[in-house]
């Protein structure tokens, strides 16, 4: 079997471009503003401590069962790094997650690429697509719902879960006609 790898994933405005160690200097910028840990705590990273971090994710999860895929998300029209999203994959399961530094959001960036990483992991590897989303965090739940997920009643650490509903089985070639003729036959 072929190890999962980050692939360079293209949407209508962004490119959605395989995480690099490099990527760490312009990346310290964009996730600069302590706003964005309100919902998950911590606090910014200097470029040094991401490069650090960037080197780790990049090696991989070192658990053969776990791949961990991540993309910084890229605006070609501003030639810009503008956020992340990722996915850890655990066999059918892809746990998914995004950041848009503030500066970018409220412009539809988190949506576009969670639902291009949705749609990428949708073809496969994931049958199914999770993420963890912190009850009073409505713009991230509403990223969410733009990418396809659902809530669930499903708690984790105080977050919902939300899911990719199962695309319908498609009817096997006979079950129209069966329907049309009816149980008599």
């Amino acid at each position: 079997m072929t190890p999962l790898a980050a692939q360079a994933i293209r949407t209508g405005r962004l490119d959605l471009l395989p995480l690099r160690v490099e990527h760490a200097e312009e990346m310290a910028a964009v996730l600069s503003d302590p706003a964005l840990h309100t919902f998950t705590g911590g606090t910014p990273d200097t470029a040094e401590t991401l490069r650090s971090r960037y080197r780790r994710i990049t090696a991989g999860s070192g658990d053969p069962a776990v791949t961990w895929l991540n993309w910084v998300i890229r605006l070609r029209a501003e030639s810009c790094l503008t956020g992340y999203v990722q996915a850890t994959v655990r066999g059918p399961v892809a746990e998914i997650a995004w950041v848009v530094g503030t500066p970018w959001q409220g412009r539809g960036i988190a949506t576009e690429a969670a639902r291009g990483l949705v749609d990428r992991l949708a073809r496969g590897p994931a049958a199914t697509v999770i993420a963890h989303i912190h009850p009073d965090h409505h713009a991230s739940a509403a990223v969410a719902g733009a990418a396809g997920l659902v809530p669930t009643d499903v708690r984790h650490d105080g977050e919902i879960r939300w899911h990719l509903p199962a695309a319908p089985a498609a009817p096997s070639p006979g079950a129209a006609d069966a329907a049309r003729r009816g149980s008599g036959g």
